[in-house]
């Protein structure tokens, strides 16, 4: 590798021996990302053109899928041009882009499930005062909390990783993450650590916190109603609570891979960092538009219009 190469490029060390997998890689990359974008922007759009969906629950609902869709848009699309050409190469500032919106990913999906939770939680034991709490001015509050305020934060921690000085040039994933980008700097950055962690408890342990301590007070209310009580309230709940254990689930695993992927065969690499950035975005939609039955009418409506016409 060259002088220019090396300071301004970066290497994908996973796709190195990938041979001829990679062209099933990409079909199967090209479809999911086909079916999220198809999946994501029919239910963003149901939520945008119906009106009986103007409502806080689907608001921040199309900020979540919104927020899957950028993040899969940011890292995919680079994916499949490495496969197709063959070049397991990025530019340092295309990598810095990349952890960004990684980031803001990561903590916006977390602080929009927890807004979600709340607004669950104030319908379930506030309903008569449901529309007094949840006005117009409470959920543009809520937004700006649960997207505006976690991505400028991340902005800055992007900032630190990208001031660090490079020492080593290539990238063990298959995506540009914080913990990649840091690992190949010079020397370790204390400060870089110390935001990460503060960061981690403020849009990662804290909204998780919200979320479970918000369900553990509906599980209890709901033992002590009827069944038909309790029936609805899991019908509310239940796209929501399926939604945030899968994400979990997958930052979980995510977790796994950053601290461990240098011990991991490059086929396993690849499948437990997809786990992150791909089945969120493509799954979070088709949960709601399965289990919601507000958005199923919507698209039933929509599908008959259309025959109609």
């Amino acid at each position: 590798m060259n002088a220019s190469l090396t300071s301004d490029t970066l290497t994908f060390t996973v796709f190195a021996d990938i041979g001829s997998v990679g062209y099933v890689l990409l079909v199967v990359a090209l479809l999911a990302y086909l079916a999220t974008v198809l999946a994501s922007g029919t239910v963003m759009i149901l939520i945008f053109v119906d009106t009986s969906l103007h409502k806080p629950m689907y608001i921040f609902l199309f900020c979540l899928i919104l927020n899957g869709l950028i993040g899969s848009t940011a890292v995919w699309p680079k994916i499949m041009d490495i496969l197709s050409t063959n070049s397991p190469l990025i530019s340092w500032k295309g990598c810095i882009a990349q952890v960004f919106f990684v980031l803001s990913y990561g903590v916006c999906n977390y602080s929009l499930l927890a807004v979600m939770a709340y607004d669950r939680f104030v319908s379930i034991f506030q309903p008569l005062q449901y529309h007094t709490i949840m006005t117009p001015l409470k959920v543009k509050q809520l937004m700006f909390v649960a997207n505006l305020m976690p991505a400028a934060v991340m902005l800055g921690q992007t900032y630190i990783a990208s001031r660090l000085p490079l020492c080593r040039f290539e990238v063990h994933k298959i995506f540009c993450a914080s913990l990649a980008v840091v690992s190949l700097s010079c020397s370790g950055s204390q400060l870089s650590d110390l935001y990460g962690i503060i960061n981690t408890i403020l849009f990662v342990v804290l909204p998780v916190f919200l979320i479970l301590l918000s369900y553990v007070k509906i599980i209890v209310l709901s033992l002590k109603a009827s069944t038909n009580a309790r029936k609805k309230v899991f019908e509310t709940c239940s796209p929501h609570i399926i939604t945030f254990v899968n994400f979990s689930l997958v930052s979980l695993f995510s977790l796994v891979y950053n601290r461990y992927n240098s011990f991991i065969p490059a086929e396993a690499n690849i499948v437990l960092s997809v786990n992150y950035i791909l089945f969120p975005p493509l799954l979070h939609p088709i949960i709601y538009g399965i289990k919601t039955q507000e958005i199923r009418q919507s698209f039933s409506k929509v599908i008959k219009r259309m025959l109609l016409h």
